[in-house]
């Protein structure tokens, strides 16, 4: 016979421990005689439910391109092969590739098992002068001090705004424009206004617009310069132009020289700093365009500041470089020979083949009635104007690309992911046959749907 306690004898299952609750009011019950009732105090945090929101930061953070094509949703022609001409990654395609050499030396600095550590949150000190070395001119002068480096150039566009600017100040960016910028500033708060490029002068800012722009709550003016989305590249004049305007107002200018060197036939890169001795200018680069390598994610600040006007600012810069605690440190190590041992020979290579491919664009789409070609002077990039006027049934930027994205399975971003409606971009870097294809698809496109 199972005992008397046993849970066959009153023919319950056994409970389980009591909860902390009973067990509180047990305990009252055998020390007091009398039985209460315990209350549960709120939750401090003043929350009912698990239902979360994201930040405020998080809510103003948009990409006007993924805004923008994330609603087009449109399915290519499934009897025509997709070509995106859409993507300003050179990798994507298979024919351009990174050099031998900088291959190599990330495999030197892999194999020694000396990079694998934490860099300083500036960076290491090895490839901060290799960036110094590589950049420094005689009318612009840089030592280690005077670089850090960054997660990619956006990483370094971050920094840079957010050392520059307050929540609620003004940055002046052009337009057209690479999007990121309104991005960035968007997340920390930062206001932005645009000054106009000129498509009739090859994308020259409109310097008038630009000054007419600056206020009390200006921080600084941006330029970018060779230019995506519009593949221009300015003279040393037009750049002494713009400095002119920085100078009468006291403003710094942020270059985002990302492509630097990346520009055709008859056409000279000038970086900013070369041309001012007063202007501060903070310039900002990386590996990915020119050493075809966006993903290795390496970038850097160049501070060129002969007043010493910046001496806040570089406190600022080291501690906001903090937060991520330092790039990549792998491609830091391996960064001194990507840069010197790169030979010459490659970076022509590049442009050449750039350059080949805009003179395919311009053949095949420059006499396309309904187009309007700029001219690519540098970068990878060509914007192409619509007349749409000229169209039956084709009345904006974003109904030209949905269209030619069904019926020809050709993608380009429309003007509008720019701020520049009734335009196109096309990049420049597919294979030259998947390039001439795209371009014909195009003009057929504008045949089919011109009045």
């Amino acid at each position: 016979m199972a005992p008397a306690s046993s849970p066959s004898a009153k023919g319950k299952r056994p409970h389980g421990p009591a909860s902390p609750a009973k067990a509180a009011k047990r305990a009252r019950v055998d020390s007091t005689g009398r039985s209460s009732t315990t209350t549960t105090p709120p939750p401090r945090s003043g929350r009912t439910s698990w239902s979360l929101r994201m930040s405020e930061a998080a809510q103003r953070t948009t990409n006007p391109i993924r805004a923008i094509v994330d609603n087009m949703k449109v399915a290519p022609n499934p009897d025509k092969p997709v070509i995106s001409l859409a993507l300003g990654d050179p990798t994507v395609f298979g024919n351009f590739n990174l050099h031998a050499s900088c291959v190599d030396a990330v495999k030197k600095q892999l194999d020694s098992y000396k990079a694998n550590g934490y860099p300083p949150a500036t960076g290491m000190e090895v490839a901060r002068d290799a960036v110094a070395r590589k950049y420094s001119t005689p009318e612009a002068p840089l030592t280690s001090k005077d670089v850090i480096l960054a997660s990619g150039c956006s990483g370094a566009l971050e920094l840079v705004i957010g050392a520059l600017a307050n929540a609620g100040q003004t940055m002046l960016i052009p337009r057209p424009g690479f999007s990121v910028y309104a991005t960035i500033a968007d997340s920390k708060g930062i206001k932005y206004k645009y000054y106009d490029l000129d498509p009739s002068k090859n994308w020259e800012v409109d310097l008038d617009h630009l000054e007419a722009q600056i206020d009390e709550t200006t921080a600084f003016i941006l330029v970018n310069n060779p230019s995506n989305p519009c593949g221009s590249v300015y003279s040393a004049a037009h750049l002494r132009a713009i400095l002119d305007v920085a100078e009468r107002h006291y403003l710094p200018v942020v270059a985002d020289e990302i492509y630097a060197d990346m520009v055709f036939s008859g056409q000279t890169f000038t970086a900013m700093a070369q041309l001012t001795s007063t202007v501060p200018v903070l310039a900002v680069g990386g590996l990915a365009k020119k050493w075809l390598v966006p993903g290795w994610r390496m970038g850097w600040i160049l501070i060129h500041d002969r007043a010493d006007a910046f001496k806040d600012v570089r406190v600022g810069l080291q501690k906001l470089s903090q937060v991520i605690i330092g790039s990549n440190s792998l491609i830091q190590a391996a960064l001194p020979e990507i840069l010197h041992n790169t030979p010459q020979s490659f970076y022509d290579e590049t442009n050449a083949q750039l350059e080949r491919h805009a003179k395919v664009a311009m053949e095949l789409l420059g006499k396309v009635k309904g187009l309007k070609v700029v001219v690519p002077q540098g970068a990878m990039y060509c914007m192409l104007g619509i007349e749409t006027d000229l169209f039956k049934d084709v009345k904006s930027d974003v109904e030209f690309t949905e269209k030619l994205m069904a019926e020809q399975s050709v993608m380009c971003l429309p003007g509008q992911c720019f701020k520049y409606p009734n335009y196109i971009r096309i990049v420049l870097c597919p294979a030259e046959d998947k390039l001439r294809e795209a371009c014909q698809r195009i003009a057929e496109f504008c045949d089919h749907h011109r009045k």
